[in-house]
């Protein structure tokens, strides 16, 4: 874990906090699909990303779901900062994009650290401006941008942090993601096949010209 925390944080913190980091928290290894946070339950702990990707989503009143962003390794939810500060629960879903390695953090050491470690104070605004940038692209896209701008952005970003041109997700869980229906994103994933852009196998999605 210390060799991890280094590799991920080391250029972020200095050693005297990485220390601290690594005493009081505690390793989380987890495989793809895994849910770490859902709706309504109460945080104890603030998520570090040591390796892997991390989707965060939110919920409407009928259960659909909408990806907000992705965490990936070095980064922190800046949402869950939000809630741990105010002893509240969680607004969001965190689920494993990828296999994981994290570091957990008890919520109560963040108040003490942004008052000890200015590298932590540093961390945590940047964190969040991180996320509202992320945040505020997630909005423009649903305002201003049809489903079929959605959807080549969806997979561009998916085939990032994922850092592969094979996308393993079904239309279905795409659907999910983009808060649309399965019909819709069949629709336009033949109509980008079509288009020479991508290639569509029973499994998979192959990003050809994106």
């Amino acid at each position: 874990m210390i060799q991890e925390l280094h590799t991920s944080f080391g250029n972020t913190f200095e050693q005297a906090l990485l220390n601290d980091i690594a005493q009081v928290g505690t390793f989380k290894e987890v495989p793809a699909g895994f849910q770490l946070m859902d709706i309504g339950q109460y945080i104890k702990y603030m998520p570090l990303l040591l390796e892997g990707v991390i989707k965060i989503l939110r919920e409407d009143d009928e259960g659909d779901e909408l990806l907000l962003y992705y965490l990936e390794q070095g980064d922190t939810c800046s949402m869950t900062m939000a809630c741990c500060l105010g002893d509240a629960k969680s607004n969001i879903r965190a689920i494993a994009e990828t296999d994981a390695k994290l570091i957990m953090v008890p919520i109560h050491k963040m108040e003490e650290w942004t008052a000890k470690y200015k590298t932590w104070r540093n961390f945590v605004f940047e964190s969040y401006h991180s996320r509202l940038n992320e945040l505020l692209h997630t909005v423009d896209s649903i305002a201003f941008m049809n489903m079929d701008e959605r959807l080549i952005d969806f997979l561009v970003r998916k085939s990032e942090v994922n850092n592969s041109t094979i996308i393993t997700n079904t239309h279905q869980e795409i659907a999910y993601d983009l808060h649309s229906s399965r019909v819709v994103i069949s629709r336009l994933l033949k109509k980008l096949e079509n288009m020479g852009k991508i290639k569509l196998s029973r499994s998979h999605i192959e990003i050809i010209n994106l």
